[in-house]
């Protein structure tokens, strides 16, 4: 076992975005414009990103691709301090290899789902396997944080596992994402590890996770609305308001109606006049235009004014 600090764990906090990744003509992913990208959500408030998650199409991205990403995103000027890298894999080893990459990167963190492939998996299992990463990377640099989100990887990051982790591993398990959509679960989550930066990935659970406790959000919609993700977090902790938290809840209402990561690529290439950000790495596939015209109606008749809310200039 990795010998570790007793020293309070320096957690990420505030909004945080699971970046979108680009794709140029041959479908390789476009550093370049990802660059350009989290340059302006920063501009617009983001304190940080998660790299190549759920949103990111992590899980169609080679090793090789994910590790070149992050050294594009440093050598383009991006703070690691301001990066989160997701490095969960189905393979074990390569999750170890990301996971070293990061830490030797001195990103933020490194966000990690669950061993995702084999279903039914046992508390003893995630333990295990999550045990087995931390005690092979051996690094004190190293800043976990747990992606609990069971209804897309089908395995669920129990407290007890939680538990086991912080005791085993204090100084390195830093925090949760949690994005099982569930208030109350994030609510205990919070009453039962305090010591923990507890992010939710529903954009709607903010302010109430916010009042509870909570570190801040790691989320889509700041690809898109990074202001409106700002502001409704500042709000929150100053002069709480409903105004915001429902734009954000009826766009997400429109967007249930969609496929949200050929959904988000679309606005984004709306937004951004860059219709190159429509592509998307197979099986996913993008909208039609039908389809495209009707979702961007769709998001005007929420509410959002895109010219206050989006990132921009373009």
């Amino acid at each position: 076992m990795v010998a570790v600090s007793t020293n309070p764990i320096p957690s990420a906090h505030g909004v945080w975005c699971a970046v979108l990744t680009p794709f140029d003509e041959a479908g390789l992913p476009d550093f370049r414009r990802l660059t350009q990208h989290v340059g302006r959500i920063f501009a617009a408030g983001v304190d940080g990103i998660a790299l190549f998650g759920t949103t990111g199409e992590g899980q169609s991205l080679s090793l090789q691709e994910r590790r070149a990403g992050l050294d594009a995103m440093l050598a383009g000027g991006i703070a690691p301090e301001r990066i989160m890298a997701a490095t969960g894999c189905a393979s074990l080893p390569e999750t170890i290899e990301l996971t070293r990459h990061a830490v030797q990167s001195d990103c933020a963190g490194v966000l990690m789902l669950p061993p995702f492939f084999f279903k039914g998996v046992s508390d003893e299992g995630v333990y295990a396997s999550y045990a087995r990463i931390i005690d092979s990377i051996g690094d004190r640099r190293l800043q976990l944080y747990l992606y609990h989100i069971p209804q897309v990887s089908g395995v669920a990051i129990s407290s007890t596992v939680i538990e086991r982790l912080a005791v085993a591993y204090p100084g390195i398990l830093a925090g949760v994402k949690d994005s099982e959509c569930n208030l109350d679960h994030t609510r205990r989550l919070l009453a039962r590890f305090p010591e923990l930066a507890i992010f939710v990935g529903y954009e709607p659970h903010l302010p109430a996770a916010l009042a509870a406790g909570g570190a801040g959000t790691i989320c889509g919609i700041a690809n898109l609305f990074p202001r409106l993700l700002r502001r409704l977090h500042d709000d929150a902790l100053t002069a709480p308001g409903d105004d915001d938290l429902r734009l954000i809840e009826s766009f997400i209402e429109a967007l249930q109606r969609y496929p949200l990561f050929a959904a988000f690529k679309a606005l984004q290439a709306d937004l951004s006049g860059d219709d190159g950000w429509t592509a998307l790495r197979p099986p996913l596939v993008a909208l039609d235009s039908g389809e495209r015209q009707a979702w961007l109606a769709a998001v005007a008749a929420s509410g959002i004014d895109a010219e206050r809310d989006a990132a921009g200039p373009y």
